[in-house]
Formats: structure tokens, C-alpha cells, sequence
């Protein structure tokens, strides 16, 4: 970050774009990365998954996408915070969520919330992901 004690803002490309917020943050010390509430949307912002383990899938995918693009990788993630609007949906498919959940963060279980909401911003999502991480800097 060439000597600024700036916070370096990350926006992939490859993702949905950013109004009015950073899909991640990096502190100017660079070892703790703030991921931004992540959907299940493609990268034109289109909302996609009709059931609630597809849509976490995508959003946990998301997560990733930008936990990468600032440096990290899925074991720092320390903490993810889940809000869903259907509780019952997300109790029914267990076995579906943890699949995913898996598939991109693998047998890694960071610190855990899951919180039912009456609705998030976007209307036909289902599940939204916060996450926080800390990267090793290889020192001590």
C-alpha cells in the first residue's frame, strides 16, 4: 500500500459492482480483511438461486471471490455472520448448506451467527454473508 495509512477498498471485477460500498476492505495494516454482506447474485448484480442452499452456495462463492481478490484465502476467515429470511428453509436443508459451505471454506468453521431477518435489501434474496478474516503475515 506504499507507505499510506490509507485502507485499500477491493472491488473484483468479476463481481456484481460495488454502489455505494467495498466488497472488501483492507486496513492500512493489512492483516485483518472486512468482506462486505454478499448475495447470492451474479456478476451483473442478478440475483440467482431458487432454493436457499443454492443462493447461500453463491453467496458463500461471493465471499470467496472477494476474500481472494484482497488477499486472503477461505482458512482466514476467522468470523461469518449468515442472515436469512427463511430460518425454517435453512433448518430444512442442512445437508445442502453444508455442502456448499464445503465446497469453499472445506472442513475450515470460523466463528458463527445465523440471525432470521423479515427481509434483506435485495427483495428475492434468501441468504446474506458477512464475513471478517485475518491473514497470516508470516511473522512471529
Amino acid at each position: 500500500m506504499e507507505g499510506t495509512s490509507e485502507h485499500r477498498m477491493v472491488n473484483p471485477h468479476t463481481m456484481a459492482p460495488a454502489k455505494g460500498f467495498a466488497h472488501a476492505v483492507v486496513p492500512a495494516d493489512g492483516k485483518t480483511i472486512y468482506l462486505a454482506g454478499q448475495i447470492a447474485c451474479d456478476a451483473t448484480g442478478m440475483v440467482i438461486g431458487d432454493t436457499l442452499a443454492e443462493q447461500y452456495d453463491l453467496a458463500l462463492q461471493n465471499v470467496v471471490a472477494a476474500l481472494t481478490a484482497a488477499g486472503g484465502e477461505p482458512k482466514d476467515i476467522v468470523s461469518l455472520v449468515v442472515y436469512t429470511t427463511d430460518m425454517a428453509a435453512y433448518r430444512a436443508d442442512l445437508r445442502g448448506v453444508g455442502a456448499a459451505h464445503q465446497k469453499h471454506v472445506g472442513k475450515h468453521f470460523p466463528a458463527m451467527a445465523m440471525l432470521g431477518v423479515t427481509e434483506l435489501f435485495e427483495e428475492a434474496a434468501m441468504v446474506e454473508i458477512v464475513a471478517t478474516a485475518v491473514v497470516a503475515t508470516g511473522e512471529g
